[in-house]
């Protein structure tokens, strides 16, 4: 039979696991990323998501999370902060589209400003960005961290919790990843992969307009 210890150990493991998997801004910029520019940037990307998660973590860890959830006005910029750049990253995916319509002829993803800030390092940036400023990611781990973990858990076991959130993160979205970028899923999608890009914008840009619009 669990113990206190091991119950707050599991509940965590379990919901941690659930929210990561649930489809959201996260999931649509790795799969934009991984087939715009491959299963190394789409990695980069998932890296950089993890890495967001930890600046929810460091000030919820630092008592500051309750605070910052309640104050409304934090919440709002928060939210129209994350909402801009989801618009933003969503409208981008019809750039070679504009592009077409302007120039007369269409350019292997040259000019589109999703691919020219995909390369290198750039994909670990727009992850991060995505989490860093997802007001939703703010709200889990500040509810995880004060309604599930006890306040007698030590500062080690948070740490470790936080840890194996960011971890859960990095693990799922790098998975993402290579799936979307294996040769057969390739070989699948190449005559659709422009339409499902446009889609992934669709739904990038829905996102955003659905948190500008939630109160």
């Amino acid at each position: 039979m669990f113990d206190i210890a091991q119950a707050e150990i599991f509940a965590v493991s379990v919901i941690t696991c659930l929210a990561v998997i649930s489809p959201g801004p996260d999931f649509a910029m790795v799969t934009r990323v991984a087939l715009i520019r491959g299963r190394r940037a789409g990695i980069w990307c998932a890296i950089g998501i993890g890495c967001g998660v930890s600046v929810h973590l460091a000030y919820t860890l630092f008592g500051l999370g309750v605070v910052f959830a309640s104050e409304a006005w934090l919440l709002e910029v928060l939210r129209y902060l994350g909402a801009s750049y989801l618009i933003w990253l969503g409208l981008s995916a019809f750039w070679p589209d504009v592009r077409v319509r302007v120039v007369g002829h269409e350019s292997s993803n040259a000019g589109d400003p999703i691919v020219d800030r995909a390369r290198g390092g750039s994909a670990f940036w727009m992850g991060f960005a995505c989490n860093a400023l997802n007001p939703k990611t703010m709200l889990f781990i500040v509810s995880l961290f004060s309604q599930v973990v006890s306040p007698r858990t030590t500062l080690g076991v948070e740490l470790g919790y936080g840890l194996y959130v960011s971890v859960c993160h990095m693990a799922w979205f790098s998975v993402v990843a290579a799936f979307l970028t294996l040769p057969v899923i390739q070989a699948r999608i190449r005559r659709i992969k422009r339409w499902i890009e446009r889609g992934v914008g669709i739904c990038l840009s829905g996102l955003g307009i659905k948190l500008l619009a939630s109160s």
